[in-house]
């Protein structure tokens, strides 16, 4: 799945991206996910749902969708899909300006790890990390020529939860 998203200069060097809207558009049209099935619909109970889209938590009473997702344009053995959650009706993309997103600035740590321009995993760069420190960490490993992106992720459950790159204008030291 390719998604064409707007990037803007920021402080901190990086822009934080969720789940793209047009990936989000195929699930809320009843598409299927990595694993050929429809999304699950659920009613939030209120506890610890985080919609991909909007990075906001999905509220009691509201209705969510379950889904497998593969953040990678191919299939290969690196491509990790797991579990995600989606507000099951249009929400808003997250928009940023560099600084980690309030739905992840508190709470537990996280695994910030590095993807190569194969969108294979760079090896030695995965850490888990706790959120005072995430984005000075996406920063640092995307500093490296060989990082195109960095993934957030889960550190108890290892699900996606967005994907960090260089902000426009910024390019890795030495390159």
């Amino acid at each position: 799945m390719s998604a064409i998203t707007k990037s803007v200069a920021t402080k901190s060097g990086i822009v934080f991206r969720p789940l793209p809207t047009a990936h989000a558009q195929i699930f809320w049209n009843g598409g299927v996910d990595a694993h050929g099935m429809v999304p699950e619909r659920h009613i939030s109970d209120g506890g610890d749902l985080p919609c991909r889209h909007c990075l906001q938590r999905v509220k009691a009473g509201e209705t969510y969708l379950a889904l497998a997702y593969r953040p990678f344009e191919t299939p290969q053995p690196y491509a990790e899909v797991g579990p995600i959650f989606l507000h099951a009706h249009p929400c808003s993309a997250y928009e940023g300006n560099g600084d980690l997103p309030s739905l992840y600035a508190n709470g537990e740590p996280r695994i910030v790890r590095g993807y190569g321009y194969d969108e294979r995993i760079i090896y030695g760069t995965g850490k888990v990390v706790p959120p005072e420190e995430i984005t000075r960490h996406a920063a640092d490993l995307l500093s490296d020529p060989a990082v195109k992106f960095v993934h957030l992720r889960s550190s108890t459950n290892n699900c996606f939860a967005c994907r960090i790159e260089r902000s426009e204008g910024e390019s890795a030291r030495g390159s």
